[in-house]
């Protein structure tokens, strides 16, 4: 399930940055929906920033079983998602699109990642540059979605990266990190160094 967040398609070359939602940008306490555990984690406004004035775009990318599971309702995401888009906007952080997967791990669906079917989608209709686009997560399908995907790929030690760190097997990681600012100085360095 994908939602526009903004009409216009991207230009030719476009550079993304595919975020996971949960314990990367907002604190994960399990299952989170509800919009009174709203809570960013430190740092992701600045990262964001940094990362938009080198040129970067961004969707997010979210599998939440909890709607399968019967925890929460497609409602309750869209709240506490809204708030979440909210507090982006206002500095200045737009959101192009959100793909959400609401199926169980088991259902054979297309959409829940590690899939690229999401990053696909974006790509055909925000005509994206995948060699040049990163995809951001705590859990291991964040970086085998990039592989799957044809992007780069980070794994945040935030969230669950911890355990999920020795869950990544052969999937090919482009870095290791603390967290999303950490994630931003790597892309950025990495920029740089391919500018020059």
């Amino acid at each position: 399930m994908a939602r526009d967040e903004t009409a216009a398609p991207g230009s030719r070359g476009t550079r993304f940055v595919f975020l996971d939602r949960d314990g990367t940008l907002v604190h994960d306490g399990g299952y989170v929906h509800r919009v009174e555990d709203y809570r960013l984690l430190p740092g992701v406004i600045e990262a964001l920033q940094a990362l938009r004035d080198a040129g970067f775009r961004f969707a997010i990318v979210t599998n939440q079983s909890g709607i399968a599971r019967g925890l929460y309702t497609e409602a309750d995401f869209e709240r506490f998602q809204r708030r979440l888009l909210d507090d982006l906007e206002a500095a200045g952080i737009a959101i192009e699109a959100t793909y959400m997967c609401p199926h169980l791990p088991d259902a054979r669906c297309s959409c829940r990642k590690p899939s690229p079917q999401s990053v696909l989608d974006a790509r055909d209709r925000f005509a994206i540059d995948l060699a040049d686009s990163w995809v951001i997560g705590d859990h291991a399908v964040d970086v085998r979605l990039a592989a799957n995907a044809g992007c780069s790929g980070i794994l945040l030690l935030t969230g669950h990266g911890n355990d999920e760190r020795h869950k990544l097997g052969d999937a090919p990681v482009a870095a290791i990190v603390a967290d999303l600012p950490a994630a931003a100085d790597h892309i950025l360095t990495r920029a740089r160094d391919s500018r020059s």
